[in-house]
């Protein structure tokens, strides 16, 4: 009986650990996931806030169409470009950054074409989207890190022994990161054009 005892004690160890291992990369993975749901909140909410700001800019003044169609557009464009989170690559990755790098910029210009409407600046309603705005861009930022964090600690595991194994048996793949656009690491240069 001893012969059988030894070899069913290492079987059952190696099965308690592969179960283990499968599912700490279930979970991990899961969790990555819900982070990329996360940052995509954050844009949903500033894609509505915009909606709201954009309505609140028509109604205040006579503004300038170009700059209203320009957010109205790149609004439109960002909320097409889709990422799917069980396989998340680095080209979707991509394409969804640089979509809402139009948002963003977009955004930027109408909120530098305010300053020419004063009374627009002084209306409670601008003021308080604009507040949020702020808010959401900092909340959008805070999002993707926690991705970012959350992916690093899944990659990390697929990638170490004994997982490795595992994560290559049941197809674990790496991840995409958020990555900064290119030229962020130099400072924009901000002009002011009120001809």
């Amino acid at each position: 009986m001893r012969k059988w005892l030894i070899p069913g004690i290492i079987i059952a160890v190696l099965v308690i650990w592969s179960i283990s291992s499968y599912n700490s990369l279930v979970s991990l993975k899961a969790d990555s996931k819900t982070a990329w749901s996360n940052v995509e909140s954050s844009y949903q909410r500033r894609n509505d806030l915009i909606g709201n700001l954009v309505k609140t800019v028509q109604g205040a003044a006579d503004f300038e169409k170009s700059t209203l169609t320009a957010v109205i557009e790149a609004r439109a464009k960002a909320t097409s470009v889709t990422v799917d989170p069980t396989n998340i690559s680095p080209e979707q990755l991509a394409a969804f950054q640089q979509a809402q790098s139009g948002v963003s910029g977009a955004l930027s210009r109408l909120l530098v074409s305010v300053e020419r409407y004063p009374e627009l600046k002084a209306n409670q309603n601008f003021l308080e989207l604009q507040s949020q705005l702020e808010g959401t861009e900092n909340r959008i930022n805070v999002t993707r890190d926690r991705y970012n964090e959350v992916v690093n600690i899944y990659d990390k595991k697929i990638q170490s022994f004994p997982s490795v194994i595992f994560a290559k048996i049941f197809g674990f793949e790496e991840m995409a990161r958020f990555k900064a656009e290119a030229g962020a690491e130099k400072a924009p240069d901000v002009e002011f054009d009120f001809k």
